[in-house]
Formats: structure tokens, C-alpha cells, sequence
């Protein structure tokens, strides 16, 4: 079964990416990517991250931000995500979501460029491979913290998405948020807060435990 737009665009969201001319454009590059390889780094010292996160989305026709709250948890290149409307968990290789309404678990093992729309985490340890960055500079975000701003433009044109903005917190070095902009108009915005690292989670955090969804009818998609 497809997941409904909503759904779609959460796990877009989640997850980021002008072309530079001349020696500065170059600069502006290493500059960039200094910053991405940093965040990456500082990801894979962690030792487990959990965060809370607020989704927004805009479209063209609807410039009133939708707002969806919701929480992930990441460790290597596993995860769990969690909105009012579904969770997702990632083992690594197979991935199970969740759909609150419809009690539907879609079992699928996502790869590629699937993965990068549905782990944040993957877009830092692979943004070199599809995107081209910019640094933009360094300015204030709504929580008042001082960040640098970088732009990823696909080097796929004919990629759905039209450019990632992304803003690396300079003190933790961790993403303090994430907009994807799609060709057809529509934005999604991550603000990520309440970031914890060294949280060590066990592997049974990213599995789905049917045990906890009796009802839910399983979906293989694999």
C-alpha cells in the first residue's frame, strides 16, 4: 500500500542539497563541505542520538505552515522515527512503517536514494555523491543560536527536489534544522530541538516489535 502524501513528505523531510563558478565558488565548496564532514564526524562519535523534532510543510497553495511534532533516534545508520500519524524503524536493512490510521505495517528494505529521503543521517555521510554544496555563511535561528547555512542543489536534474538549506549549530556541530524544496512548490521544514547525545540505545529500538501492534496487518514489501 502507497503511503498517503502527509506521510510521504514527513519522511522527505527527515532528511537534504548552486553550482559555483570560479575560485570562490570553490572556496565557498571547501568551505561547505569542511562543515558537512564536521556534522558527519560528529555523528559518528555520538554513541546514539534522540531528538525532538517539529515538521513544517508549504506548498504554493497553502502557505500556512502544517505543523507535525514528533521524535527520532538514531544510532550508526539506524533509526526510529515516530509522528502522530506513524512510526518508522530501520535495523540497518529492512524497514518497517507504521500507519496509525489503517493499523498497516509496510515491511520494505529501502536503498539508495529511498534511504537518503527516509535517514537524515545518510545525506551527511553521503551528500558528496549527489549534491553540490555551498556555504552561504553564518547567521542567528529562531532559537538564537548561531549556525552556519549551507545549500545542496542535486547534480541530478531530474531530481524532485529543487535545493536542501541546512543550518549546522557551530557549538554541538549537529543539524538545528533542514529544508527541503521540491520543484512542484512544496517546502519541509525540520527544527530539530531537545538533542541528546551518548544515548546507547540497544538494537531492539530500531526493530518492530509486533508483540506492541497485535492488530497491525503486515505489509511485505521486500
Amino acid at each position: 500500500m502507497k503511503m498517503n502524501n502527509k506521510n510521504q513528505m514527513g519522511r522527505i523531510a527527515l532528511f537534504a542539497i548552486a553550482l559555483l563558478l570560479g575560485l570562490s565558488g570553490t572556496v565557498f565548496a571547501q568551505q561547505a563541505e569542511a562543515v558537512l564532514d564536521k556534522a558527519s564526524q560528529k555523528y559518528k562519535e555520538s554513541n546514539g542520538i534522540s531528538a525532538v523534532f517539529n515538521l513544517q510543510i508549504r506548498s504554493k497553495a497553502n502557505q500556512k505552515a502544517e505543523v507535525i511534532e514528533g521524535s527520532i533516534q538514531m544510532k550508526g545508520d539506524k533509526f526510529t522515527l515516530k509522528t502522530p500519524q506513524s512510526y518508522t524503524w530501520y535495523d540497518g536493512a529492512t524497514q518497517w512503517v507504521y500507519m496509525e490510521q489503517t493499523e498497516e505495517v509496510n515491511v520494505s528494505k529501502p536503498e539508495g536514494d529511498e534511504l537518503q529521503f527516509t535517514n537524515p543521517v545518510v545525506l551527511l555521510n553521503t551528500y558528496k555523491k549527489g549534491f553540490t554544496a555551498k556555504y552561504k555563511g553564518e547567521s542567528t535561528n529562531q532559537s538564537g543560536k548561531k549556525v552556519f547555512d549551507i545549500t545542496l542543489v542535486p547534480k541530478n536534474r531530474k531530481s524532485d527536489i529543487s535545493k536542501i538549506d541546512l543550518r549546522i549549530d557551530k557549538i554541538t556541530n549537529f543539524p538545528a534544522s533542514i529544508t527541503v524544496t521540491n520543484k512542484n512548490g512544496v517546502s519541509n521544514t525540520i527544527l530539530i530541538s531537545k538533542l541528546v547525545t551518548g544515548v546507547n540505545q540497544s538494537a531492539s529500538v530500531f526493530v518492530f516489535d509486533q508483540r506492541k501492534f497485535p492488530n497491525a496487518e503486515i505489509i511485505d514489501l521486500r
